[in-house]
């Protein structure tokens, strides 16, 4: 009989900060659970880069065509999602264009600094403390 073993790996996400004129960034409102504010995002397909994942949950999520300007950092704490243990790599994005909630997203919004709504939901109040220190 073959001891078969099953491993449990982190499953890849992505995050977007997207830049607007004027220094705003892009929220959206979940519509799925955990409800509340978060960046653009979400997982990785099968066969995508991170780049690609990124370019696709920004146009589906926000109706935006974006333009990655950099990847910022990779967040990876086990708890950054109650649901599963994920990793997730923030890139920054800059875009012109009126953006539309859509897909997972409820509403959308622009936000600054000084307005972020509540709830930020995951580890996205982290994430935006770290992007407004480093004021890229």
């Amino acid at each position: 009989m073959i001891n078969a073993h099953t491993y449990r790996n982190p499953i890849p996400t992505v995050d977007i900060i997207i830049q607007c004129p004027g220094s705003g960034i892009v929220l959206i409102k979940r519509k799925n659970e955990p409800h509340g504010w978060a960046l653009p995002g979400g997982f990785v397909d099968y066969g995508e880069s991170l780049e690609e994942a990124a370019v696709r949950e920004a146009r589906e999520e926000t109706g935006l065509k974006v333009v990655l300007i950099r990847q910022f950092h990779t967040y990876s704490d086990p708890a950054r999602d109650h649901r599963q243990h994920t990793i997730s790599t923030v890139f920054i994005a800059r875009s012109e264009g009126i953006p539309r909630a859509a897909d997972d997203a409820l509403d959308l919004g622009i936000f600054f600094e000084n307005t972020l709504p509540t709830p930020l939901v995951f580890d996205h109040p982290q994430i935006l403390r770290d992007y407004f220190e480093r004021r890229y």
